[in-house]
């Protein structure tokens, strides 16, 4: 691996290049995804012009792109304008610049293109779109006890893309139960045969296409009850695998360890051609928004794109580290000699010495797990002897007046800006049960953004606009920190919040309900007094969901921030989202509805979101019950029985339902919805053993 100045650590890697679908390319070109037309001129620019030797793209392309309005052309060729000749001739002439899908599989076509596509785990789960054909066929592992990780459905490319490019792989990530990536699956099982990562199918179609060959444990390992897979051998290159295929990821620092380009400038032509020539190319994103994020050793937040070039350098360097069986003894017998010798010493001595033995012996097993990884090349785990010797240490230290003291002045200044003064003040009476480091927790995290706030923002100036947002984030931030809420940041107009953490909070789910429905509350309040200074109408859209996730303080070196991260933090991000489209102000997840018995809901659908293989139910809090009218329970009740209807397929009872529904409820959005779904399904009936979920492929 190629290395800096002494000390300094490993050098960027300048083989491969991100190209980074940054905040700045969003600005410039747009909302994410691009014109599959934008997306070929891409492709041919960077190997005609640039000079890139493959190009992988973490990304997947499931969707057909109609923006050019192909579809419609197509439609009045074939019928209204059929027997149009003049028509007719300019279709022929317009339709292949027009249809971007064959540009897009055209650009790919014959070049070195590895498209990405990921599998669901979930029984049941649907087989979308195409994936390729299996690195290893069925039967390569018979009679082996392997524990491949198993999935039932995927997500493929269109088959156009995918039959004219030169390969594909998935990016299904393995995390750990901390939430940290250390580990990507290099195969995975699928209907009994077996199929690569997008970083192995990168490498592969960089090293001229080796074969992929399964390696074991010697015949004396497996007659002794060892039979795991042990290392893939591409070609030259031996990638060492744990006893589900997965490998290690041979991180080479934080973020940044590889060149980042956005994306924007290669488009626009700012990119000097020798930045890219002869490079591995990966498109990818480091944008918040598109929720490619990630956990790992080396930094809390860190690019999905950025661990599949990690890959790769490791294995065009061989430079991955392994962990056999045997590691598990070695570290038991490493944790009994240093544990008892501690639990031995450290009470023996004074505070001063004790501290100089904890450090000692803290240092010794850094020192001799860095030998086994830079020496021997083995992963000995860490953790669990730094937090014993930790442990052990602090159990028999003294915590002294003064650095009680000036923990509770830093601690005051550390959490001010995120949590209301009478919970610093709380949490000041003993700041030893709070920490800023990231750790597990049950919260309740809520999003809120304002619809259509672009269009508003043009129709106030610059002053106004300034008055406007500033007013209403003071009175929804009040309204949050009222209810012991941590305000976590401003995403322009859109605001995240959580409950639960820094201060333990039993009543978490309680607060963040009570919350949305109060803000939906001030909103009228404030739209009155916008419309006095002719100011725009604005409406809100509140998404909220509860779950285990990891908060603390995350980041950058440059910039951190206390914040929250995992599977219910974007699930809620995708409720607010789905407001709009439901016609309600607030979506509350499962979890959250259950935790809060005393307010009404009504069940909206039952949804399965990009990026979850789950489908969840999601519901619109309308108030405490001593709040909800005898009409309005009416009309609650009818609801659920018309959807119980709908998910039993009765059509003819949900129409019927619907009728009185909108009767009761012109304005109501939701109905018109549902009878536009039902209208669909008389059409095309839903697949055998549909349960009644609706599933969103858009973010």
């Amino acid at each position: 691996m190629p290395r800096g100045p002494l000390g300094s650590g490993p050098k960027v890697d300048e083989r491969i290049v991100i190209l980074d679908i940054d905040e700045r390319s969003l600005g410039e070109i747009g909302r994410w995804p691009w014109s599959r037309a934008l997306m070929a001129d891409l492709v041919a620019k960077l190997f005609d012009q640039y000079g890139i030797r493959v190009l992988g793209f973490d990304v997947v392309w499931a969707e057909r792109d109609n923006s050019s309005g192909i579809e419609t052309l197509d439609s009045l060729a074939r019928k209204d304008l059929k027997q149009v000749a003049g028509f007719q001739d300019a279709y022929q002439k317009l339709r292949p610049a027009l249809d971007y899908d064959g540009l897009f599989a055209q650009a790919v076509k014959g070049r070195p293109v590895v498209l990405g596509y990921y599998f669901n785990s979930e029984e049941g789960a649907v087989k979308a779109n195409a994936i390729p054909e299996p690195v290893l066929p069925k039967g390569t592992f018979a009679g082996r006890k392997i524990e491949f990780q198993r999935y039932y459905g995927y997500t493929g490319n269109l088959p156009i893309y995918l039959g004219n490019a030169a390969g594909a792989g998935h990016f299904n990530p393995r995390i750990d139960d901390d939430g940290v990536s250390r580990r990507v699956p290099m195969i995975i099982e699928f209907d009994g045969a077996y199929y690569e990562a997008l970083s192995l199918a990168v490498a592969r179609v960089m090293l001229g296409r080796p074969s992929v060959e399964p390696g074991y444990a010697p015949e004396s390992f497996v007659k002794r009850g060892y039979t795991g897979l042990e290392w893939l051998q591409v070609g030259k290159v031996r990638i060492p695998v744990d006893d589900t295929a997965a490998a290690l990821i041979p991180y080479r620092g934080g973020r940044h360890s590889f060149p980042y380009i956005s994306l924007a400038d290669v488009i626009k032509d700012r990119v000097k051609p020798e930045q890219l020539k002869g490079k591995i190319a990966l498109v990818g994103t480091s944008a918040p928004g598109l929720f490619d994020l990630r956990s790992t050793p080396v930094e809390s937040v860190y690019p999905g794109v950025e661990i599949h070039a990690n890959l790769i350098s490791g294995m065009l360097d061989a430079s991955f580290k392994e962990k056999p069986p045997y590691m598990l003894g070695a570290e038991v017998v490493l944790l009994v000699i240093g544990g008892v010798t501690l639990a031995l010493l450290i009470p023996m001595l004074s505070a001063l010495w004790a501290t100089l033995a904890a450090a000692l012996g803290l240092a010794l097993i850094v020192a001799f797990n860095i030998g086994i990884w830079s020496k021997a090349g083995m992963v000995l785990p860490l953790a669990t002897s730094i937090l014993m010797t930790a442990f052990l240490y602090t159990m028999n230290m003294a915590y002294g007046y003064f650095v009680e003291s000036r923990s509770k002045r830093k601690f005051t200044e550390l959490f001010g800006q995120y949590v209301p003064p009478e919970l610093v003040d709380e949490m000041a009476r003993d700041p030893g049960k709070y920490s800023m480091e990231p750790k597990a927790a049950d919260l309740t995290i809520l999003f809120s953004d304002v619809r259509g706030f672009t269009s508003i923002s043009e129709q106030l100036s610059p002053e106004d606009l300034k008055e406007y947002i500033n007013a209403y984030l003071t009175d929804m931030s009040a309204i949050i920190r009222h209810h012991r809420g941590t305000l976590d940041k401003y995403i322009g107009d859109a605001i995240m919040a959580f409950w639960g953490a820094p201060v333990a909070d039993a009543d978490h789910a309680r607060q963040g309900v009570i919350t949305a429905i109060e803000m939906q509350r001030e909103c009228v309040k404030l739209r009155e007094k916008f419309r006095t200074r002719g100011w725009p109408d604005f409406y809100i859209g509140v998404g909220l969901n509860s779950g285990h996730v990891r908060v603390g303080d995350m980041g950058s070196q440059v910039r951190k921030a206390y914040t929250a991260m995992g599977d219910a933090v974007n699930l809620a991000s995708r409720l607010e989202a789905r407001t709009k489209y439901y016609g309600v102000g607030i979506l509350v997840g499962e979890a959250t509805r259950e935790a809060v018995k005393e307010v009404v809901y009504r069940e909206l659908d039952l949804i399965k979101v990009k990026g979850k293989d789950t489908a969840v139910r999601v519901f619109e809090p309308l108030g405490l019950e001593s709040e909800v009218d005898k009409k309005a329970q009416d009309e609650l009740k009818l609801w659920h029985q018309t959807l119980r209807a709908y998910r039993a397929q009765q059509w003819d009872q949900v129409e019927v339902n619907l009728i009185n529904l909108q009767r009761m409820n012109p304005q109501s959005e939701l109905y018109k919805l549902y009878s536009e779904r039902v209208s669909g399904f008389r059409r095309k009936p839903p697949p055998a053993g549909w349960s009644g979920e609706w599933v969103f492929d858009e973010k």
